[in-house]
């Protein structure tokens, strides 16, 4: 099995309830297709460089899993149909680090200090 980091998009008008709902969905279909969650960061509201589909900003929905190509093939194929996400990326790891949080607010509230 290959470690992979998926990150998702969703639009910024999208209520608090809704985004939960894509965490837990996309969560619970990554367990099902024979993978395995490790961490689930929530970036929260960004601040997007160029617009994408009309919106400037984005949620930001980070997963760090492990799964075979089964895997990645059904959740790209959910990712694609979904009207709620506006963009993804996927990377294949060697090696997954679940230490590194890029975006935990506490941790840069620290270093300001």
């Amino acid at each position: 099995m290959a470690f992979y980091e998926n990150t998702l998009v969703a639009r910024q008008d999208l209520a608090e309830k809704d985004l939960k709902d894509l965490r837990s969905k996309y969560n619970d279909l990554i367990n099902k297709s024979s993978g395995k969650v490790m961490k689930i960061e929530d970036w929260g509201l960004v601040s997007l460089a160029k617009k994408i589909k009309n919106y400037n900003k984005g949620f930001f929905i980070h997963y760090k899993f492990e799964g075979n190509s089964q895997t990645l093939t059904e959740v790209e194929k959910k990712i694609k149909i979904d009207p709620s996400i506006i963009r993804h990326l996927t990377v294949k790891y060697k090696k997954l680090d679940t230490d590194i949080e890029y975006f935990n607010k506490d941790k840069l509230n620290e270093k300001k200090k």
